[in-house]
């Protein structure tokens, strides 16, 4: 694939109280219910004097992973990019106005008792 067809994704999601926000070249529904894959992450370019201190932490977090699953309740958006930005975590507090939460539970248990 030549780096003009490449497809790019940004991938936000919440991780323990945080936001995360992640590139990634391939993005995928899971065989294992209720996650997606992500695959081949990609971060920022590491040749200017300042260092981000959270995509650090998300380099050391994410360090020699293949591929991970992350849960799709979790999941704010997925965007398809055409570059790499930095990877950030951002306190929730931080962002909260910004974020519309999802239901505590968007998956309905077919054997529960309706009456």
């Amino acid at each position: 694939m030549s780096k003009i067809n490449a497809i790019l994704y940004k991938i936000t999601f919440v991780q323990n109280d945080n936001v995360v926000e992640v590139y990634a070249k391939n993005v995928a529904e899971s065989d294992m219910f209720g996650f997606i894959i992500v695959e081949n992450l990609v971060f920022g370019e590491t040749t200017s004097v300042v260092v981000d201190p959270s995509e650090e932490r998300l380099k050391e977090q994410f360090k020699g992973v293949k591929r991970t699953y992350i849960p799709m309740h979790t999941v704010l958006r997925i965007d398809e990019v055409e570059k790499v930005s930095n990877s950030k975590i951002t306190a929730r507090a931080q962002t909260t106005n910004k974020i519309t939460p999802l239901s505590s539970s968007i998956y309905i248990d077919p054997g529960k008792d309706k009456r």
